[in-house]
């Protein structure tokens, strides 16, 4: 099983991999499809509007999480990878007022938003919660195409009939020839035993099995340039997120006092909580605001692994760029793990399987780079996962911000933690991550819909909206 650390890690904007990002590049698929698919059409019959409806926890949530901007953005040609955030209201009235879409060296489409973009709350597909249905018309508004996209977590995105094939096979997806395959921890633990290498060096082998070692370090600094960049935004910036809430950013006021504190070597037996909380809030704050983000694993988790590298430069003067190298290919070991036999989706499992598995992931990311064994790192990524077990998803108003925000921080604290009482041991431990992985599965399929990124339930139906 190959999953590589450029498929985990995305680089894009907030507020939600599988609400934000997925969506865009579902509709970049449909542009895609309409133009070069082969589907059976009438001769001469050619697409002249498009129609789009989002269905599932895309229509309870998609409005605070911008599904219905990021869609009508996918249709306009942009992609997650390379939109300015700064134009994207420019690029949404300017459809608005001309009701068309006019994606760069394609054809142009009519689509009004108001009208040919619907959240259908009483019809969800059946292959996952996240699903959208795009439709082709032709001139005299006859259904020329239709697909459907699901949006399973992560910035990821499967037609319905990559979802059948994925559902239906009876033998393991056979995936990219590496030297290391492992599928699940117990595999990647026997690997490393057998090979003598670690973690981070088995993962570099897999990767470098598809692009040359300098491009490999290339892009893992691109990766970690882009969450630092993010962490720096979010510490200098201020005032009201976006999305009714009014939730006011804390990180830029905590990051100034905290300074201040450090300057002045005033004891605070907190210190280390506090670094690692503000470093999350700065990056999940600029996810709230559609900032630019990195996937990790997705949006909603976004600042958790970012935090625990800063603390790890900032408590360790050691810490190297080779450092922030094996640590992400270490996390993303882990994370291609728990993707491969779980879900990283809220809206499949909960936030157990967003917040749950970032800070496993970061977990192993410090206690590699602090010198861990194999087993201690599989033991660090067990506890911080084990410790999330259950973990809901019920964003109050739909938006990426209560308790979302927070949520990360904490998550950032039981990574380190984690990481901490693993390397205090000698690797052997009672439940091992295979066991995590299998019950976070199994919870998520037992978890009421409502507590799966609907904002159906928990906070988001307990917390008066002001």
């Amino acid at each position: 099983m190959f999953l590589s650390v450029f498929d985990l890690y995305k680089i894009g904007i907030g507020p939600s991999s599988s609400h934000t990002m997925g969506p865009m590049t579902a509709a970049a698929r449909f542009l895609d499809e309409i133009e070069s698919g082969d589907w059976p059409r009438p001769s001469g019959a050619e697409v002249v509007r498009i129609g789009v409806s989002l269905h599932g926890s895309l229509a309870f949530t998609g409005v605070g999480h911008g599904t219905d901007r990021a869609v009508i953005l996918g249709l306009a040609g942009e992609k997650p990878t390379t939109i300015d955030p700064d134009r994207i209201d420019e690029i949404l009235g300017r459809i608005a007022a001309e009701k068309a879409v006019h994606p760069e060296g394609r054809k142009s489409y009519l689509f009004d938003p108001a009208v040919d973009l619907v959240f259908d709350k009483s019809s969800p597909l059946p292959g996952h919660a996240n699903g959208m249905a795009f439709a082709g018309y032709d001139g005299d508004d006859r259904l020329l195409l239709r697909r459907i996209y699901y949006s399973v977590g992560g910035g990821f995105v499967v037609s319905e009939e990559e979802l059948q094939r994925l559902q239906t096979r009876s033998e393991p997806e056979a995936g990219a020839a590496v030297p290391h395959p492992f599928r699940t921890a117990a595999e990647m633990l026997t690997m490393a035993k057998k090979s003598g290498l670690s973690i981070a060096e088995m993962k570099r082998a897999n990767e470098e099995a598809h692009r040359g070692r300098d491009e490999l370090d290339a892009g893992l600094d691109g990766i970690w340039n882009a969450m630092n960049a993010c962490i720096e935004r979010g510490l200098n910036k201020d005032g009201i997120m976006p999305g009714g809430l009014k939730v006011r950013r804390r990180a830029k006021m905590l990051f100034e006092r905290m300074q201040n504190d450090w300057k002045e070597n005033r004891p605070n037996p907190l210190l280390a909580n506090d670094w690692l909380s503000v470093y999350a809030m700065a990056v999940n704050e600029e996810n709230a605001a559609g900032g630019r983000v990195v996937t990790a694993p997705t949006n909603g988790a976004a600042g958790v692994i970012p935090a625990v590298i800063r603390y790890w430069q900032h408590f360790f003067p050691d810490a190297d760029q080779d450092d922030v190298r094996e640590f992400l290919l270490t996390s993303a070991a882990i994370g291609g793990i728990i993707k491969h036999n779980a879900s990283i989706s809220g809206a499949e499992v909960g936030c157990q399987g967003e917040v749950g598995s970032a800070s496993a992931m970061a977990a192993a990311g410090l206690a590699a780079v602090m010198g861990g064994t194999p087993e201690q790192i599989e033991n660090a990524a067990e506890i911080a996962l084990e410790h999330h077990l259950g973990m809901t998803c019920d964003p109050v108003g739909g938006l990426v911000q209560v308790p979302c925000i927070e949520r990360n921080a904490l998550g950032a604290v039981k990574a380190v933690t984690a990481a901490s009482l693993a390397l205090k041991g000698d690797g052997s431990h009672f439940v091992p991550l295979d066991a995590a992985v299998e019950t976070m599965r199994q919870t998520g399929l037992d978890m009421n819909e409502k507590y799966k990124e609907t904002s159906l339930g928990g906070l988001a139906v307990n917390v008066v909206e002001c």
